[in-house]
């Protein structure tokens, strides 16, 4: 008993990096136990692209061919479900009863989510290169040089952190599984409401000022600018200010709602 009051009060680093580990472990393992759901987020972005290459395709009117220019969105929309499945695993944890098993262990608390959002990003990086692999194969030919390819590797690292970390927090505030689940709705929408698609112009004015102001924009620009050498302008500081700001308000709010959920 005193040990596990000396880990709760006063945890060391070695103790949380060590009860991370074992969280991050416990997240991969999980994910590699539900084959289904991590099959549908690998699946589903792949099959959207191809829908749009091939069937869409033909009809827009991007001033490249569309293939170059639908990339950098299908990957933001792989991200959007794979956070998705964060949020119902976190919801998940939280009403069948393991996080009380957990605080009955030496454990530091923020490990627990942290495991979750590291699982994610490992998941979301399997995703993103398999998209990137069959993009390549279906004819897309970025010019991006080595440092170019590094930095949109970064844009895309960060994104994914801040979206994870979202997730999470969505899935301790949900009740069930159920409402977490419905996040995955509202992530998988809004890179079609943006340029992932179609050239913001292309939009009716009131989508167009939504589509222009929302997180999802700069990012696909950023890395459309780094891979196909797109003007980009400022919008590379913009996808850093979403995603710093998504990520700081996260990770203190997942923080708060965790002890909450707990105490």
């Amino acid at each position: 008993m005193s040990t596990t009051t000396t880990r709760a009060r006063t945890p060391r680093i070695s103790d949380v990096v060590l009860d991370a580990r074992v969280m991050i472990r416990r997240g991969l393992l999980r994910s590699a136990r539900d084959p289904e759901a991590f099959f549908t987020a690998l699946a589903l972005p792949v099959a959207l692209m191809l829908l749009f290459v091939y069937v869409f395709g033909g009809a827009m009117s991007t001033g490249v061919d569309y293939v170059d220019y639908v990339v950098p969105g299908i990957i933001l929309l792989c991200a959007g479900f794979g956070a998705g499945t964060t949020a119902v695993a976190v919801a998940d944890d939280m009403t069948n009863g393991i996080v009380d098993r957990f605080r009955s262990m030496p454990i530091t608390a923020g490990a627990v989510i942290v495991g979750h959002v590291v699982a994610s990003v490992a998941r979301n990086a399997i995703a993103t290169a398999l998209v990137i692999a069959v993009a390549l194969l279906i004819g897309w030919r970025p010019d991006a040089t080595a440092v170019e390819w590094v930095g949109a590797i970064g844009i895309l690292a960060v994104f994914v952190l801040a979206i994870s970390w979202l997730a999470a927090t969505v899935g301790l505030l949900a009740r069930s599984k159920d409402a977490a689940n419905a996040f995955t709705m509202v992530l998988a929408f809004l890179p079609y409401v943006s340029t992932a698609f179609v050239p913001a112009d292309t939009l009716p004015t009131v989508l167009r000022g939504f589509a222009e102001h929302q997180p999802m924009t700069p990012v696909i620009e950023t890395l459309r600018g780094l891979w196909m050498g797109t003007p980009m302008e400022n919008q590379a500081w913009w996808a850093l200010a979403w995603c710093g700001l998504i990520l700081v308000v996260s990770a203190v709010a997942s923080a708060r709602l965790f002890r909450r959920r707990t105490s």
